[in-house]
C-alpha cells in the first residue's frame, strides 16, 4: 500500500462512479438509474443558487499558482478590473489562479462566485468567495460557468483549462451557444497554442479561418474589460 499522504487521500469521487462501465448482473435501481436523481438535484440547486446572475465572467487558471508568481498577480488585478466594471466574478472556487481572481473582485467589492468540485484529492475552496456552490459533476459545473457567464478569460492553466477553453469554442463554433468573449490572457504563455492552431489544424483545413477569430489575446486586464463591455 501506498504511503503517499495525498494517495493514501483519495477517494472515490461521483463522476468516477458514474463513468465507471455497469457491472454485470448489477441492480440498476443501485446504480446509473437513480444516480439521475442527484445529477437532478445538483442542476436545480445551481440554478437556484445563480439565478440573479447576469453579469458573471468565468475565470479560469491553475490552481498551482502561488500568491507570489506573476500570473497570480496578473489574475488578481483582472478581477478587481472586472468588479470595478460591475462585473462578477465567477472561478472554480479553488486555488491559486481562481482564488487571486475571487480575491480581487472581493477586494474591489464586487462579488466573488465560486462553483466547486469534488476530487479525488482534496482541494479547499478559497476565502474569497460570496457564493459557493459544491458540486459533484463536471459537466453539471460545466453548465453551470456557461450559463451563468457573459465571457470567459483564460489564464495560463493545465488541463482543466485547456479543457474549458475548448469547451466554449466548440460551442461557439457549432452554434450551440451565442458568440461571448473568449480572452486568452498572457500571450507569451498562449502563443505556442494559437501558433499551432494556425499553422497546423488551419493549415490542414481541420478548423475554418474564423475560428481562430473566437479567441482574443491580451495581458491587459483593461483591455480584456473593454473587450467584454464591448460584446456583451
Amino acid at each position: 500500500m501506498s504511503k503517499d499522504p495525498k494517495l493514501q487521500r483519495m477517494q472515490q469521487t461521483e463522476d468516477q462512479e458514474l463513468l465507471k462501465p455497469p457491472l454485470p448482473g448489477a441492480e440498476f435501481t443501485r446504480s446509473d438509474t437513480w444516480r439521475v436523481l442527484r445529477i437532478q438535484s445538483e442542476i436545480v440547486s445551481g440554478f437556484d443558487h445563480l439565478a440573479g446572475i447576469s453579469n458573471g465572467v468565468a475565470v479560469f487558471g491553475s490552481a498551482r499558482t502561488p500568491v507570489e508568481h506573476p500570473y497570480y498577480q496578473l489574475a488578481l488585478k483582472t478581477g478587481r478590473e472586472l468588479a470595478r466594471a460591475g462585473l462578477a466574478v465567477i472561478t472554480g472556487g479553488g486555488p491559486g489562479i481562481m482564488q487571486a481572481a475571487n480575491q480581487g473582485a472581493r477586494e474591489e467589492g464586487g462579488l466573488s462566485i465560486g462553483c466547486c468540485i469534488e476530487l479525488p484529492f482534496e482541494q479547499e475552496a478559497n476565502p474569497y468567495l460570496d457564493i459557493k456552490i459544491d458540486f459533484h459533476y463536471f459537466f453539471v459545473r460545466k453548465l453551470m460557468l456557461v450559463k451563468y457567464s457573459r465571457a470567459f478569460i483564460i489564464m495560463p492553466g493545465g488541463f482543466g483549462t485547456i479543457d474549458e477553453l475548448f469547451e466554449a469554442l466548440t460551442l461557439t463554433q457549432t452554434k450551440k451557444m451565442k458568440r461571448f468573449p473568449v480572452i486568452l490572457m498572457g500571450k507569451s504563455y498562449w502563443q505556442g497554442l494559437i501558433d499551432w492552431l494556425r499553422d497546423y489544424m488551419l493549415e490542414q483545413e481541420m478548423i475554418s479561418p474564423e475560428d481562430l477569430e473566437l479567441m482574443y489575446m491580451t495581458d491587459s486586464p483593461q483591455e480584456a474589460v473593454e473587450i467584454i463591455k464591448k460584446t456583451i
